[in-house]
């Protein structure tokens, strides 16, 4: 979970067989919002959208930030009326919000330990994660100086 410049705020590294859905449940559940006070909507995408429930028992309010044909394949219609056009973008286009949190991937990335994942403890993982972050915030504010 990052805010909206990208800064990491809470990490939960979850295996690779649990669904993104209930990652993100487990990552809500040990929110403490009073470090986040003015923390109030969740921009998630599409595999988190059974998240509202959860959300909004913190008071959060869930956006689901997708494109507009998200996870539509076809469309039934009766017989003989004609069939709608789903529409469809070529070519890539950021989604707003969205791109925050792969931009902070990009720059967690840059990190060596994290380039790949070697670790077999998800807390060990965590750490990591929170290890780079901070590296990349003492690198900033060491340039700020």
């Amino acid at each position: 979970m990052t805010d909206t410049g990208g800064r990491l705020l809470k990490v939960y590294v979850h295996p690779a067989n649990e669904h993104a859905k209930w990652g993100g449940r487990a990552l809500l559940a040990e929110m403490d919002l009073s470090l986040w006070p003015r923390a109030r909507k969740l921009f998630v995408d599409w595999g988190y959208r059974g998240l509202k429930e959860t959300a909004s028992s913190l008071g959060l309010e869930l956006e689901v930030v997708a494109r507009p044909y998200a996870g539509v394949r076809g469309v039934w219609v009766p017989e003989g009326a004609e069939v709608p056009e789903i529409p469809r973008e070529s070519g890539f286009k950021p989604l707003p919000k969205r791109w925050v949190v792969e931009r902070t991937f990009a720059w967690l990335g840059r990190n060596r330990r994290l380039a790949k994942d070697y670790e077999e403890n998800p807390g060990v993982s965590e750490a990591w994660v929170y290890l780079g972050m901070l590296r990349l915030l003492v690198k900033r504010l060491a340039r700020a100086a």
